[in-house]
């Protein structure tokens, strides 16, 4: 490719600007990338796609590899003892019931499958910044809503992997879905030996180097070493960088890998979500609005009550669960990484599903805490009132 440092810094300059003026106006960042990449989609041949394909591939290892990062084992148990009952009633609504409601009405099932990946998980980088920006981040409905957001990220990267399974078999089939839910565990299995029996042991080796230049080598040698490992086991070599970052947060050193990652992941993810855009053509496909609608409105309902009743399982007060009942609804970079896997035919769908979402999921955040005090007030006087009518007929 000509000009490849030309193009590269002036489609980083361009990155900057576009994501500038979202933040500016309180929008999501990455709706801001997939804008460009829609925009400027035209001007890109076959060999620059190809280049941006390749490095969008290593920004999204590198954001799972992270994410694996900050989930020692330990941790992922006591995780999922607390919230396990929000969590699968999470995966049963958002996921399941998407997928149900898509193949009643008429999408094939793997597009439904993937329509239900990408409706399941709630942005995680959007929750976290509006959270911190409201202030809320230490509440209880925000530690309620953070647990959830782990949950999620610990099922997506197996369900991105389920999905890339049978797309790679082309049916779905019984046996087809044991054979790829076979290699999730066999995979899983051996990064749990590996960081149990290897990565503890060697803690006090990885401790005293830490701080050296030549760790990050190191760090993404085993990301990119178990990535491969899971594509060529026909998984998503999400799942294996992941797993990776599971192996390396038993050696301690957790923090100091990410700080070190970390910027180099920022320069790389746009571009996944930039590639993203660009693979958007709005000439193909058709748009079924009345589906997307109803796609669109359930799934902000289906979050809705996770956040109430699954909140109120997790112990949370009433106002506590409305709060979070509509806080859960912007969808974000897992469900553009699920999206990614559909025909580009129908992909378009799934951008606008996506943008929809995240704009009305956000909107519903920040607009939360008063609707939960009317709401709730009303709830509260409601129920006394009952106990009230109650207690005069026992009399």
């Amino acid at each position: 490719m000509d000009h490849i440092f030309i193009i590269g810094g002036v489609l980083l300059l361009l990155l900057f600007i576009v994501s500038y003026f979202f933040q500016k106006a309180r929008l999501p960042s990455l709706l801001s990338y997939i804008f460009l990449g829609v925009a400027l989609s035209r001007m890109f041949t076959g060999p620059e796609l190809r280049v941006l394909d390749e490095i969008s591939r290593t920004g999204i290892v590198l954001l799972f590899f992270l994410l694996g990062l900050h989930f020692p084992l330990n941790r992922l148990v006591s995780i999922s003892r607390r919230i396990w009952k929000a969590g699968v009633m999470d995966l049963v609504l958002n996921f399941a019931g998407s997928a149900f409601i898509a193949y009643l009405l008429g999408f094939e099932l793997i597009f439904s499958l993937i329509i239900g990946g990408v409706a399941y998980a709630s942005s995680s980088a959007m929750t976290i910044k509006l959270l911190e920006e409201s202030g809320r981040k230490t509440s209880p409905e925000g530690e309620f809503k953070l647990a959830l957001l782990i949950f999620e990220d610990l099922a997506a990267p197996v369900i991105v992997s389920v999905l890339v399974g049978l797309s790679a078999t082309g049916i779905i089939t019984g046996s087809a879905l044991a054979i790829t839910f076979g290699k999730v565990i066999i995979l899983t299995v051996a990064a749990i030996l590996i960081a149990y029996f290897l990565f503890r042991k060697v803690d006090i080796l990885v401790q005293r180097y830490i701080n050296k230049d030549f760790m990050p080598l190191f760090a993404l040698s085993i990301a990119f070493i178990f990535a491969g490992l899971a594509e060529y086991m026909e998984l998503s070599k999400l799942l294996g960088a992941f797993l990776a970052g599971v192996m390396l947060s038993e050696t301690g050193t957790s923090r100091e890998f990410d700080r070190m990652i970390e910027p180099v992941k920022n320069i790389f993810m746009p571009f996944f979500f930039f590639w993203f855009g660009t693979s958007i053509d709005l000439g193909v496909g058709e748009v079924d609005i009345p589906a997307l609608g109803m796609l669109i409105l359930w799934g902000l309902i289906g979050k809705m009550i996770v956040g109430l009743w699954g909140g109120r399982l997790y112990g949370l007060t009433r106002k506590g669960s409305l709060r979070a009942a509509f806080s859960l609804g912007q969808r974000g970079e897992f469900s553009v990484v699920i999206a990614a896997l559909a025909e580009t035919g129908l992909r378009l769908f799934l951008g606008i599903y996506i943008s929809v979402t995240a704009v009305a999921g956000g909107y519903l955040f920040r607009l939360a805490p008063s609707i939960a005090e009317q709401i709730g007030d009303r709830w509260i006087q409601w129920v006394k009132n009952k106990e009230k009518e109650i207690n005069e007929t026992e009399e």
